[in-house]
């Protein structure tokens, strides 16, 4: 572990890139067996997003837990790879935003194709408020970060074609993993929605189920042995195996988790 100058604690993954430590929740941001590794793999590779950089004209996406802003570097470097005219709108919801002390230490830079994307996550970071703000990252990406609770995240009549769901997990973050709160992202969610996490435990399953949500199970990522795909219409999941949701939802409202 090496710290910088902040009050976080700056960890280098076995990947290489950087994460930090939550003393707040006691968890890490990212899997320490690579940060960058395991984002690339849940919220891109198991999405087929980068695909849909080269033929949707239009996405629209929420990440649940900004964090590091990893996903949207990520997000930008594939982008600009793929020579994109997708017009985005990316919206986050984060709570508990880090210090522009700590996201200028980050190395994430010296890992993508494009690393102008990192200093637009420090442009962010040094430049945000209390409630919903806009950046235009370049011109046909948008921005919209709300810095606040998930329960006071209004956004205007959105529907989200990817969710990256990537709050701590279930044991130290519990209010943004209940039914209500997946009931809520399907009704801000298109029909192809497609939604993305690392975690795989059953109560999420059967919180996804009870809300409405198709659920399979995918291969996961770095030592993780399975993580959650969900989506509205069950051809989304088409090559994943599918859970009974029927079963979990009666699991999870008869709190049998």
């Amino acid at each position: 572990m090496r710290k910088n100058s902040s009050e976080y604690p700056l960890i280098q993954t076995r990947d290489g890139s950087h994460t930090v430590y939550s003393n707040q929740f006691d968890q890490h941001y990212h899997n320490p067996n690579g940060a960058l590794s395991e984002n690339k793999y849940v919220f891109f590779e198991q999405t087929g997003l980068p695909k849909a950089l080269s033929t949707e004209k239009e996405l629209s996406m929420l990440e649940v837990g900004f964090g590091t802003g990893l996903s949207l570097m990520l997000l930008l470097d594939y982008y600009r790879a793929a020579n994109s005219k997708t017009t985005i709108d990316y919206y986050a919801v984060e709570g508990f935003p880090l210090t522009p002390k700590t996201v200028q230490h980050f190395n994430y830079g010296q890992y993508l194709e494009h690393s102008e994307a990192a200093g637009t996550i420090e442009h962010i970071f040094s430049n945000l408020t209390a409630g919903m703000n806009h950046f235009n990252l370049n011109n046909g990406v948008q921005l919209h970060l709300f810095n606040g609770m998930f329960k006071n995240f209004n956004p205007p009549a959105v529907d989200f074609n990817y969710i990256f769901h990537d709050a701590f997990s279930p044991d130290a973050n519990p209010g943004l993993w209940t039914g209500d709160v997946f009931k809520r992202l399907k009704q801000m969610s298109a029909t192809d929605v497609l939604l993305s996490t690392y975690c795989a435990a059953s109560k999420a399953q059967g919180a996804l189920a009870w809300a409405g949500w198709k659920v399979a199970k995918a291969r996961g990522a770095l030592g993780k042995r399975e993580m959650i795909l969900a989506a509205l219409d069950a051809e989304q999941l088409t090559g994943h195996k599918r859970i009974n949701e029927k079963h979990y939802a009666r699991r999870y409202e008869a709190e049998d988790f």
